[in-house]
Protein backbone atom coordinates (compact mmCIF):
# COMPACT_ATOMS: atom_id res chain seq x y z
CA UNK A 1 0.00 0.00 0.00
CA UNK A 2 1.36 3.37 -0.99
CA UNK A 3 1.55 5.61 2.06
CA UNK A 4 1.81 9.29 1.17
CA UNK A 5 3.52 11.78 3.41
CA UNK A 6 0.95 14.04 5.07
CA UNK A 7 2.96 16.97 3.81
CA UNK A 8 2.01 15.98 0.28
CA UNK A 9 -1.72 16.27 0.98
CA UNK A 10 -3.29 19.34 -0.64
CA UNK A 11 -4.28 22.12 1.73
CA UNK A 12 -8.03 22.78 1.83
CA UNK A 13 -9.61 26.16 2.47
CA UNK A 14 -13.18 25.78 3.62
CA UNK A 15 -15.92 28.34 3.94
CA UNK A 16 -16.88 29.12 7.53
CA UNK A 17 -19.48 31.19 9.32
CA UNK A 18 -18.77 34.85 9.89
CA UNK A 19 -16.85 35.82 12.99
CA UNK A 20 -16.23 39.42 13.94
CA UNK A 21 -12.56 40.43 13.61
CA UNK A 22 -10.51 40.43 16.78
CA UNK A 23 -11.04 43.68 18.66
CA UNK A 24 -14.21 44.59 16.74
CA UNK A 25 -17.33 45.78 18.54
CA UNK A 26 -20.73 44.35 17.65
CA UNK A 27 -23.44 46.97 18.11
CA UNK A 28 -27.07 45.89 18.16
CA UNK A 29 -29.05 48.92 17.05
CA UNK A 30 -32.59 48.49 18.39
CA UNK A 31 -35.27 50.94 17.35
CA UNK A 32 -37.66 51.86 20.15
CA UNK A 33 -41.14 50.36 20.21
CA UNK A 34 -44.15 52.15 18.75
CA UNK A 35 -44.73 55.41 20.59
CA UNK A 36 -47.99 57.13 21.47
CA UNK A 37 -50.02 58.54 18.59
CA UNK A 38 -49.69 62.20 17.69
CA UNK A 39 -52.69 64.53 18.06
CA UNK A 40 -52.94 68.17 17.05
CA UNK A 41 -54.63 69.06 20.36
CA UNK A 42 -52.07 67.16 22.45
CA UNK A 43 -48.48 67.85 21.38
CA UNK A 44 -45.79 65.65 22.80
CA UNK A 45 -43.76 67.02 25.72
CA UNK A 46 -40.26 68.16 24.78
CA UNK A 47 -36.87 67.24 26.27
CA UNK A 48 -34.10 69.57 25.14
CA UNK A 49 -36.32 70.50 22.21
CA UNK A 50 -36.99 66.91 21.15
CA UNK A 51 -40.42 65.28 21.22
CA UNK A 52 -40.61 62.80 24.08
CA UNK A 53 -43.70 60.59 23.74
CA UNK A 54 -44.09 57.47 25.86
CA UNK A 55 -44.57 54.04 24.35
CA UNK A 56 -48.01 53.07 23.11
CA UNK A 57 -49.49 49.82 24.48
CA UNK A 58 -48.33 47.98 21.36
CA UNK A 59 -44.87 49.48 21.87
CA UNK A 60 -44.70 48.03 25.36
CA UNK A 61 -45.57 44.61 23.98
CA UNK A 62 -42.83 45.03 21.36
CA UNK A 63 -40.39 45.92 24.13
CA UNK A 64 -41.20 42.67 25.94
CA UNK A 65 -40.56 40.73 22.74
CA UNK A 66 -37.20 42.43 22.26
CA UNK A 67 -36.35 41.45 25.82
CA UNK A 68 -37.27 37.84 25.11
CA UNK A 69 -35.29 37.83 21.86
CA UNK A 70 -32.07 39.20 23.35
CA UNK A 71 -32.26 37.58 26.79
CA UNK A 72 -29.72 34.94 25.78
CA UNK A 73 -27.18 37.39 24.36
CA UNK A 74 -23.91 38.13 26.11
CA UNK A 75 -23.99 41.91 26.27
CA UNK A 76 -21.37 44.12 27.85
CA UNK A 77 -23.73 47.08 28.17
CA UNK A 78 -27.12 48.49 27.25
CA UNK A 79 -27.39 52.08 26.05
CA UNK A 80 -30.47 54.28 25.69
CA UNK A 81 -30.91 57.90 24.67
CA UNK A 82 -32.22 60.83 26.69
CA UNK A 83 -35.72 60.22 25.27
CA UNK A 84 -37.96 57.94 27.32
CA UNK A 85 -39.26 55.75 24.52
CA UNK A 86 -35.80 54.15 24.24
CA UNK A 87 -35.49 53.61 27.99
CA UNK A 88 -38.97 52.08 28.11
CA UNK A 89 -38.08 49.73 25.23
CA UNK A 90 -34.82 48.67 26.87
CA UNK A 91 -36.35 48.07 30.30
CA UNK A 92 -37.50 44.44 29.82
CA UNK A 93 -34.09 43.37 28.51
CA UNK A 94 -32.22 45.30 31.21
CA UNK A 95 -34.36 43.60 33.83
CA UNK A 96 -33.68 40.14 32.41
CA UNK A 97 -29.92 40.66 32.16
CA UNK A 98 -29.48 42.66 35.35
CA UNK A 99 -27.83 45.52 33.49
CA UNK A 100 -28.38 49.20 34.21
CA UNK A 101 -28.90 51.10 30.94
CA UNK A 102 -26.47 53.93 30.27
CA UNK A 103 -27.63 57.16 28.64
CA UNK A 104 -25.96 58.20 25.38
CA UNK A 105 -27.59 61.51 24.51
CA UNK A 106 -25.64 61.81 21.26
CA UNK A 107 -27.77 59.04 19.74
CA UNK A 108 -31.10 60.81 20.31
CA UNK A 109 -33.29 61.32 17.26
CA UNK A 110 -32.58 64.00 14.68
CA UNK A 111 -34.01 67.34 15.77
CA UNK A 112 -36.99 68.25 13.58
CA UNK A 113 -37.10 71.99 14.26
CA UNK A 114 -40.57 73.46 13.81
CA UNK A 115 -41.98 69.98 13.21
CA UNK A 116 -41.20 68.68 16.70
CA UNK A 117 -43.89 67.73 19.19
CA UNK A 118 -45.64 65.36 16.78
CA UNK A 119 -46.18 67.76 13.87
CA UNK A 120 -43.76 65.76 11.70
CA UNK A 121 -46.16 62.81 11.55
CA UNK A 122 -49.04 65.01 10.43
CA UNK A 123 -46.97 66.76 7.77
CA UNK A 124 -45.80 63.44 6.33
CA UNK A 125 -49.32 61.97 6.43
CA UNK A 126 -50.65 65.03 4.59
CA UNK A 127 -47.85 64.81 2.01
CA UNK A 128 -46.82 68.37 2.78
CA UNK A 129 -44.64 69.96 0.03
CA UNK A 130 -41.75 70.34 2.46
CA UNK A 131 -42.05 66.66 3.37
CA UNK A 132 -41.98 65.81 -0.34
CA UNK A 133 -38.81 67.84 -0.73
CA UNK A 134 -37.28 66.26 2.37
CA UNK A 135 -37.68 62.75 0.95
CA UNK A 136 -36.62 63.80 -2.55
CA UNK A 137 -33.43 65.47 -1.33
CA UNK A 138 -32.93 63.02 1.54
CA UNK A 139 -32.21 65.81 4.02
CA UNK A 140 -33.89 66.45 7.36
CA UNK A 141 -32.78 70.07 7.37
CA UNK A 142 -35.21 71.20 4.69
CA UNK A 143 -37.64 71.31 7.63
CA UNK A 144 -37.54 74.84 9.10
CA UNK A 145 -35.20 74.92 12.08
CA UNK A 146 -34.21 71.25 11.78
CA UNK A 147 -30.76 69.95 12.65
CA UNK A 148 -28.21 70.46 9.85
CA UNK A 149 -27.38 67.20 8.09
CA UNK A 150 -23.65 67.50 8.75
CA UNK A 151 -24.20 68.15 12.46
CA UNK A 152 -26.49 65.15 12.80
CA UNK A 153 -24.07 62.86 10.96
CA UNK A 154 -21.15 64.09 13.07
CA UNK A 155 -22.82 63.49 16.44
CA UNK A 156 -24.00 60.01 15.49
CA UNK A 157 -20.51 59.10 14.27
CA UNK A 158 -18.85 60.56 17.37
CA UNK A 159 -21.10 58.58 19.71
CA UNK A 160 -20.71 55.28 17.86
CA UNK A 161 -16.94 55.67 17.60
CA UNK A 162 -16.67 56.32 21.31
CA UNK A 163 -18.94 53.42 22.31
CA UNK A 164 -17.12 51.03 19.99
CA UNK A 165 -13.77 52.01 21.48
CA UNK A 166 -15.11 51.61 25.02
CA UNK A 167 -16.31 48.06 24.27
CA UNK A 168 -13.65 46.80 21.85
CA UNK A 169 -14.02 43.07 21.30
CA UNK A 170 -17.47 43.03 22.92
CA UNK A 171 -21.13 43.33 22.08
CA UNK A 172 -23.54 46.07 23.18
CA UNK A 173 -27.19 46.90 22.61
CA UNK A 174 -28.07 50.49 21.73
CA UNK A 175 -31.76 51.40 21.96
CA UNK A 176 -32.18 54.38 19.68
CA UNK A 177 -34.26 55.93 16.88
CA UNK A 178 -35.12 55.33 13.25
CA UNK A 179 -33.26 58.36 11.93
CA UNK A 180 -30.14 57.47 13.91
CA UNK A 181 -30.12 53.88 12.66
CA UNK A 182 -30.57 55.08 9.09
CA UNK A 183 -27.69 57.52 9.48
CA UNK A 184 -25.37 54.93 11.06
CA UNK A 185 -25.97 52.33 8.38
CA UNK A 186 -25.79 54.78 5.49
CA UNK A 187 -22.44 56.03 6.81
CA UNK A 188 -21.16 52.47 7.16
CA UNK A 189 -21.95 51.65 3.54
CA UNK A 190 -21.57 55.00 1.79
CA UNK A 191 -25.23 54.69 0.79
CA UNK A 192 -27.77 57.43 0.13
CA UNK A 193 -28.72 59.24 3.37
CA UNK A 194 -32.22 57.75 3.51
CA UNK A 195 -31.37 54.31 2.07
CA UNK A 196 -31.99 52.64 5.44
CA UNK A 197 -34.72 54.98 6.64
CA UNK A 198 -37.73 53.75 8.59
CA UNK A 199 -36.55 50.52 10.21
CA UNK A 200 -39.53 48.98 11.95
CA UNK A 201 -40.30 49.74 15.57
CA UNK A 202 -38.49 47.27 17.86
CA UNK A 203 -36.37 46.00 14.97
CA UNK A 204 -32.75 44.93 15.45
CA UNK A 205 -29.88 45.84 13.14
CA UNK A 206 -26.30 44.67 13.64
CA UNK A 207 -23.35 46.97 13.02
CA UNK A 208 -19.74 45.82 13.42
CA UNK A 209 -17.10 48.49 14.05
CA UNK A 210 -13.32 48.19 14.14
CA UNK A 211 -11.56 51.52 14.22
CA UNK A 212 -12.65 53.48 11.16
CA UNK A 213 -14.08 50.37 9.51
CA UNK A 214 -17.76 49.45 9.76
CA UNK A 215 -19.89 46.71 8.25
CA UNK A 216 -23.53 45.70 8.47
CA UNK A 217 -24.36 42.14 9.52
CA UNK A 218 -28.11 42.58 9.83
CA UNK A 219 -30.88 45.08 9.16
CA UNK A 220 -34.45 45.39 10.41
CA UNK A 221 -34.68 41.97 12.03
CA UNK A 222 -38.25 41.61 13.35
CA UNK A 223 -38.49 37.84 13.74
CA UNK A 224 -39.33 38.30 17.42
CA UNK A 225 -42.39 40.35 16.46
CA UNK A 226 -43.69 37.92 13.84
CA UNK A 227 -43.15 34.53 15.47
CA UNK A 228 -44.06 33.15 18.85
CA UNK A 229 -40.61 31.62 19.45
CA UNK A 230 -37.95 33.26 17.24
CA UNK A 231 -34.50 31.78 16.94
CA UNK A 232 -31.68 33.38 18.96
CA UNK A 233 -29.80 36.21 17.32
CA UNK A 234 -26.54 35.05 15.72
Amino acid sequence: MDERDERDEPVEYRQTRYKAPEGATEILLVRHGASAPSRADRPFPLVDGHADPELAPEGREQAERVGERLAGEKLDAIYVTSLRRTAETAAPLARRLGLEPRVEAGLREVHLGEWEGGLYRRKVAENDPVAQRMFAEERWDVIPGAEPAADFAARVEESLTRLAAAHAGGRIAVFTHGGVIAQALAAATGARPFAFLAPDNASISLLVRLGDLASIRGFNDVAHLDWSAPAPLT
